[in-house]
């Protein structure tokens, strides 16, 4: 089994390897202020979204963002987004969908503190915290967000539960993420075991793979000038760089990436 497939499946390990996988990014990646962790999302004709000139740089991957955030309206809600990378989209939109309050959690401190030092807006707080352990009280938020991270978790049934438990009734789950072919019956059942109202759902291979091919060229330079030799075949796998495997399993679609709405009752 190839690296990068034993990484995102065996569920003991998960946790332990991204413990340590992400903080070290943090740590190589925060003097070029790198604000997004995730993979990215382009349509055909472009989507064109109107973006501040300061935006422009990480145009694909605020649109991945912006497809998963704008199934609901978030004006004047209170918004949790667990796993928040470098908070790149939680400052994104804040800034541009206004909501009366966004709360972005990660489990990398290192992250943490590079979003808090990077991203100060009044509306806008983050904390460290575990995705399967919620340290909020019941029916807290009105929309909670989770964008490419959940394949991390060793625990998604978990973390489903612990989603629906800070969630109002009739609150949102705004989600996505991908899972390899032998995992997708399981998904669907986590779902189907869930007290969710699933809404809609969409396989966006063919965006995100637009979207990929977009930030190739900034992928590469990163990978070249911040890892050592022996981890930048991982990372080209782990940015989904053209040529590598995981961009190949989205081609061939032996990797499903979909995004997902949810209500809660």
């Amino acid at each position: 089994m190839p690296l990068i497939d034993s990484l995102f499946s065996v569920g003991v390990l998960r946790q332990a390897v991204w413990r340590c996988w992400y903080p070290f990014l943090t740590r190589r990646l925060r003097r070029e202020d790198v604000l997004f962790l995730n993979y990215a999302f382009e349509t055909a004709p472009p989507l064109g979204l109107l973006l501040a000139p300061s935006d422009e740089p990480d145009r694909a991957c605020i649109q991945l963002y912006h497809h998963v955030a704008t199934q609901v309206e978030l004006r004047g809600k209170k918004i949790l987004e667990v796993s928040c990378g470098h908070g790149g989209g939680a400052s994104y939109l804040t800034r541009t969908l206004h909501p009366a309050h966004y709360t972005g959690l990660d489990l990398n401190r290192a992250g943490i503190t590079f979003c808090r030092q990077r991203h100060q807006l009044e509306e806008l707080d983050f904390l460290a915290g575990d995705a399967q352990r919620l340290m909020f009280a019941d029916h807290t938020f009105d929309v909670v967000l989770n964008i490419e991270a959940s394949h991390c978790y060793p625990d998604f049934d978990r973390f489903l539960a612990e989603v629906a438990r800070v969630l109002r009734p009739g609150g949102h789950f705004l989600y996505a993420d991908f899972r390899f072919s032998d995992g997708l019956a399981g998904w669907a059942q986590s779902f189907a075991a869930s007290p969710f109202e699933q809404l809609q759902t969409r396989n966006i291979n063919a965006e995100v793979l637009r979207g990929l091919d977009l930030n190739s060229a900034r992928s590469q330079r990163l990978i070249l000038r911040h890892l050592p030799s022996c981890l930048q075949s991982l990372g080209r796998d782990f940015a989904g760089l053209p040529g590598s495997r995981l961009y190949a399993a989205l081609q061939q679609g032996v990797l499903a990436y979909r995004s997902f709405s949810f209500r809660k009752p």
